[in-house]
């Protein structure tokens, strides 16, 4: 063919394009990047869990979610890089959200997979909302190195920054290994469902060949691990639905930030007399009841969210509703350890109070305390210390305080469950309180040692001593006539008298005094 020839040849035109077709090819993309690999789907499947998206469905309102990135890349080549990630509703009411792919590259975080997290923690915190982290990571993506170390301290720092600000809600479902287990050590809740979950810093294979020690997964940081020994995981479920239809339980009793109050709800008044409460607590101080009777007594229709149940059992820590407006309790447990304080009771109910305070959902303490649990364990596990934190907690805290004194009430730990002297509002107390230093038959025995030692029946001696004591200072006056209690009250209308008194104070300001930050005893 000449060159002439050439010059006159039609030209070939490629098919012409239209918005029909480009829209085609984005709807067959978008559908491919949700169904995700079939095989790797079967797998996650095949191990019990569900994909992020079928995670995000249980979670979230039908067709409220609005995913962001989707088409984002990384060094795995595949859309999201291994994180769906965006924003949604839970009962109509906005929340962020982000859950780990592992269907893709095993979930692992790179730095597109972190820089996607960062971009929805950052709009949550701008938009005042609260946000949720589906974890399931085999952890740092290593074909991206320190890149991938710099994605993890980008979520922590961030995290810090939210904390106080906007709840943060870390739902466990599969490994969370390494550096990721702290995101959910910093968030204010941790769910984790068993069998499936696992937290650890160093995998059972470093174990191993570190201390010689063989265990396994689960043995090492799966759910029931962190729900009744290390106190990471706030709630422990049997399975995902259960866990997440729990995560939707807990959101519905908390605010969006912290400048909205929680939701409220209205609830019908005249049910405040709660005839069965004086039968529930022995008058006898020693004799054990489960506190959490008394709690369903005095809360809206019996419903209370308990926050970790299985660890340091000796103290009650729940959400739930008042006359529709949501509170925290703390209450001592007399069917664990009596109820004393111990190093877990106290960080425990500490991380509650100040998540309640920071927040601005008033608490009710129901305390019955014989004291701090005594011995060598206790004091060399830093008592005193943790102790301190639960003090500094309650000290520092602003909303409305409401103290409910049942029965005994001994010591420092008197003090420290929210006393008047450390700030309380409003302190009440059953005919069946005893506030002391002591019980007295501890008090009589310190006290008269020398006469008990030279009586010649100090059995008796002992006994009237006792009485005396009772009589003196231990009746359920003697607080109340110092101005220590407020008032002594009927049981069977503590929930009306606690009503009344969080109505009372529903408009309390505090304003903080200037400075940075206490230094809390951590």
């Amino acid at each position: 063919m000449s060159i002439s020839e050439m010059d006159f040849r039609p030209a070939v035109r490629p098919t012409p394009r239209s918005v029909r077709s480009l829209r085609d090819r984005r709807d067959e993309l978008t559908t491919r990047v949700a169904l995700g690999n079939r095989d790797a789907v079967a797998r996650q499947h095949g191990l019990g869990k569900r994909t992020a998206r079928e995670r995000l469905e249980l979670l979230l309102d039908e067709g409220s979610f609005v995913e962001l990135e989707m088409f984002r890349r990384g060094t795995t080549g595949a859309h999201t890089d291994g994180v769906v990630a965006g924003s949604g509703t839970v009962d109509g009411r906005r929340i962020f959200v982000y859950a780990q792919d592992f269907t893709i590259s095993g979930g692992s975080l790179g730095a597109a997979h972190a820089e996607k997290i960062h971009k929805v923690m950052d709009l949550a915190v701008a938009t005042g909302s609260p946000i949720v982290s589906v974890n399931d990571s085999g952890g740092a993506r290593i074909q991206e190195g320190v890149m991938a170390l710099h994605g993890y301290g980008g979520i922590f720092r961030r995290q810090v920054e939210a904390s106080g600000i906007v709840p943060q809600i870390a739902v466990v479902l599969g490994p969370c290994a390494g550096g990721a287990a702290y995101s959910p050590a910093l968030a204010d809740f941790t769910f984790m469902v068993r069998d499936t979950a696992q937290m650890y810093l160093t995998g059972p294979d470093v174990v191993a060949a570190v201390s010689g020690e063989r265990v396994t997964h689960n043995q090492l940081g799966g759910a029931d691990v962190h729900g009744s020994l290390s106190g990471v995981a706030s709630f422990v479920h049997d399975d995902e639905e259960s866990c997440l239809a729990d995560v939707r339980y807990l959101l519905s009793l908390l605010p969006a930030n912290n400048m909205e109050p929680p939701p409220a709800y209205p609830h019908p008044a005249g049910d405040e007399l709660r005839p069965a409460l004086p039968d529930l607590v022995p008058v006898e101080p020693n004799q054990p009841y489960d506190i959490r009777g008394v709690i369903a007594e005095v809360v809206d229709d019996g419903d209370f969210l308990e926050v970790h149940e299985d660890w340091a059992g000796n103290v009650v820590c729940a959400l739930a509703r008042l006359g529709g407006e949501v509170v925290g309790i703390v209450g001592n447990q007399p069917l664990v350890l009596a109820g004393v304080l111990d190093t877990a009771a106290s960080q425990k109910a500490a991380r509650f109070v100040r998540f309640c305070d920071a927040f601005g959902i008033p608490l009710v303490t129901l305390v019955d305390v014989p004291g701090f649990l005594p011995g060598t364990d206790q004091e060399y596990g830093g008592a005193i210390r943790h102790g301190a934190k639960l003090l500094y907690a309650y000290c520092e805290a602003s909303v409305p305080r409401v103290q409910v004194i049942l029965r005994k009430a001994y010591g420092g730990a008197y003090i420290v469950m929210d006393s008047r002297s450390i700030g309380c509002d409003l302190s009440l107390a059953w005919p069946t309180n005893e506030i002391a230093v002591m019980g007295a038959e501890a008090a009589v025995n310190v006290v008269h040692r020398k006469e008990l030692a030279a009586s010649a029946d100090p059995d008796e001696l002992r006994a009237t001593l006792i009485a005396a004591y009772s009589e003196e200072l231990v009746h359920p006056y003697y607080a109340a006539e110092r101005g220590l209690v407020d008032d002594v009250i009927d049981p069977a209308q503590t929930r009306a008298a606690v009503l009344r008194g969080l109505a009372m104070l529903r408009d309390k300001r505090r304003r903080a005094p200037a400075r940075k930050h206490g230094n809390v005893p951590l």
